[in-house]
C-alpha cells in the first residue's frame, strides 16, 4: 500500500540548498544526551543533508532519505552517510536498525501516523525519535510586521494546508512514544537584506505563488524590506521547537 508524498522543493533545490538555515549545536547536544547508543541514525526528509551531516560527526553510520532526487543530488557528501530516495512511511530498512531517528522541518509533509508506525518498526529498542521545526522568524519592530503580512496575507493562500502544523508546533500530530520531552531553542543569524530575501524565496508558498502567477511575490515587499533593513546586518531569530520520545519495545 502506498502513501501520498508531497514534494515542494525539487523545483528550487539549488536555492533551498544555498539559503536554508543550520540548527544550533545545543539542539544536537540535547538529542545526544538522551541516547543509549550512537551507532546508526536515520534522518528522514533529509533535503540537502544538513542534519545528516551533523549526525555524521556523532554516529558511525547515517542513513538519509528524501523523496526529492533533485535535493539528494545536492546533498552534503560524507563517507558515513548513505542517501537514498524513499518515502517516510515505507522504507527498505531492516527492523530494529537505528539508535536515533530525526525529522527536521519535514514532519508536516508526511502521513504522520504511517511514519510513526515505520519508526516503531525500524528503531532499536530504547531508540530516540526527535522531531523538530522552526516557527516564523523575528527580526525587529520594523521588519516583523512586513513579514507577518506577507506570510499571512500575500502568500497565505499559497501555503499547503500542512503548514498549520508548523504554526501549531506539531501539537495536533499525535506522538505515540514513551518518555516524551519538549524543548525550545533558537537560531540567531546576522544577515543583510539580500540574504534575508533569498531565504524567503525558499518558502514553498513563494514558489507556489510564482508558479501560479508567473511573478515573484518578493518584488511586492523587497524595496520596503531594504529600506527598513538599512545597510547594516540585522540579527534574524528563528524559534526552534523539538519533541523527543523513546521507543519502548521489547
Amino acid at each position: 500500500m502506498g502513501f501520498p508524498s508531497l514534494d515542494r522543493f525539487s523545483g528550487h533545490a539549488d536555492l533551498y540548498a544555498q539559503y536554508r538555515i543550520e540548527y544550533p549545536p545545543e539542539l544536537y547536544a540535547y538529542i545526544y544526551s538522551r541516547l543509549e547508543s550512537s551507532i546508526s541514525a536515520w534522518d528522514c526528509g533529509t533535503g540537502n543533508g544538513q542534519v545528516a551531516a551533523a549526525l555524521a560527526k556523532h554516529f558511525t553510520h547515517v542513513e538519509a532519505t528524501d523523496i526529492s532526487e533533485a535535493q539528494l543530488q545536492r546533498a552534503i557528501q560524507l563517507d558515513n552517510i548513505k542517501y537514498s530516495i524513499s518515502s517516510a512511511e515505507q522504507t527498505q530498512f531492516s527492523s530494529n536498525s537505528f539508535d536515533l531517528i530525526t525529522v527536521a522541518q519535514a514532519l508536516h509533509w508526511f502521513d504522520a501516523a504511517a511514519f510513526h508506525q515505520e519508526v516503531y518498526r525500524v528503531a532499536k529498542p530504547q531508540a530516540i525519535i526527535a522531531e523538530w521545526g522552526y516557527s516564523l522568524l523575528k527580526v525587529n519592530q520594523s521588519i516583523d510586521p512586513i513579514v507577518e503580512h506577507f506570510y499571512a496575507e500575500t502568500i497565505g493562500a499559497y501555503w499547503d494546508s500542512n503548514r498549520k502544523h508548523i504554526d501549531d508546533r506539531f501539537s495536533k500530530i499525535p506522538f505515540p512514544f514513551a518518555e516524551v520531552e519538549h524543548r525550545e531553542f533558537k537560531i540567531e543569524l546576522e544577515w543583510d537584506a539580500e540574504r534575508f530575501l533569498n531565504y524567503l524565496r525558499t518558502w514553498s508558498s513563494v514558489q507556489q505563488y510564482q508558479q501560479q502567477n508567473n511573478s515573484d511575490p518578493l518584488l511586492l515587499i523587497s524595496d520596503q524590506v531594504r529600506r527598513a533593513w538599512g545597510e547594516q546586518k540585522q540579527v534574524v531569530e528563528f524559534p526552534v521547537f523539538i519533541r523527543t520520545g523513546r521507543l519502548s519495545k521489547l
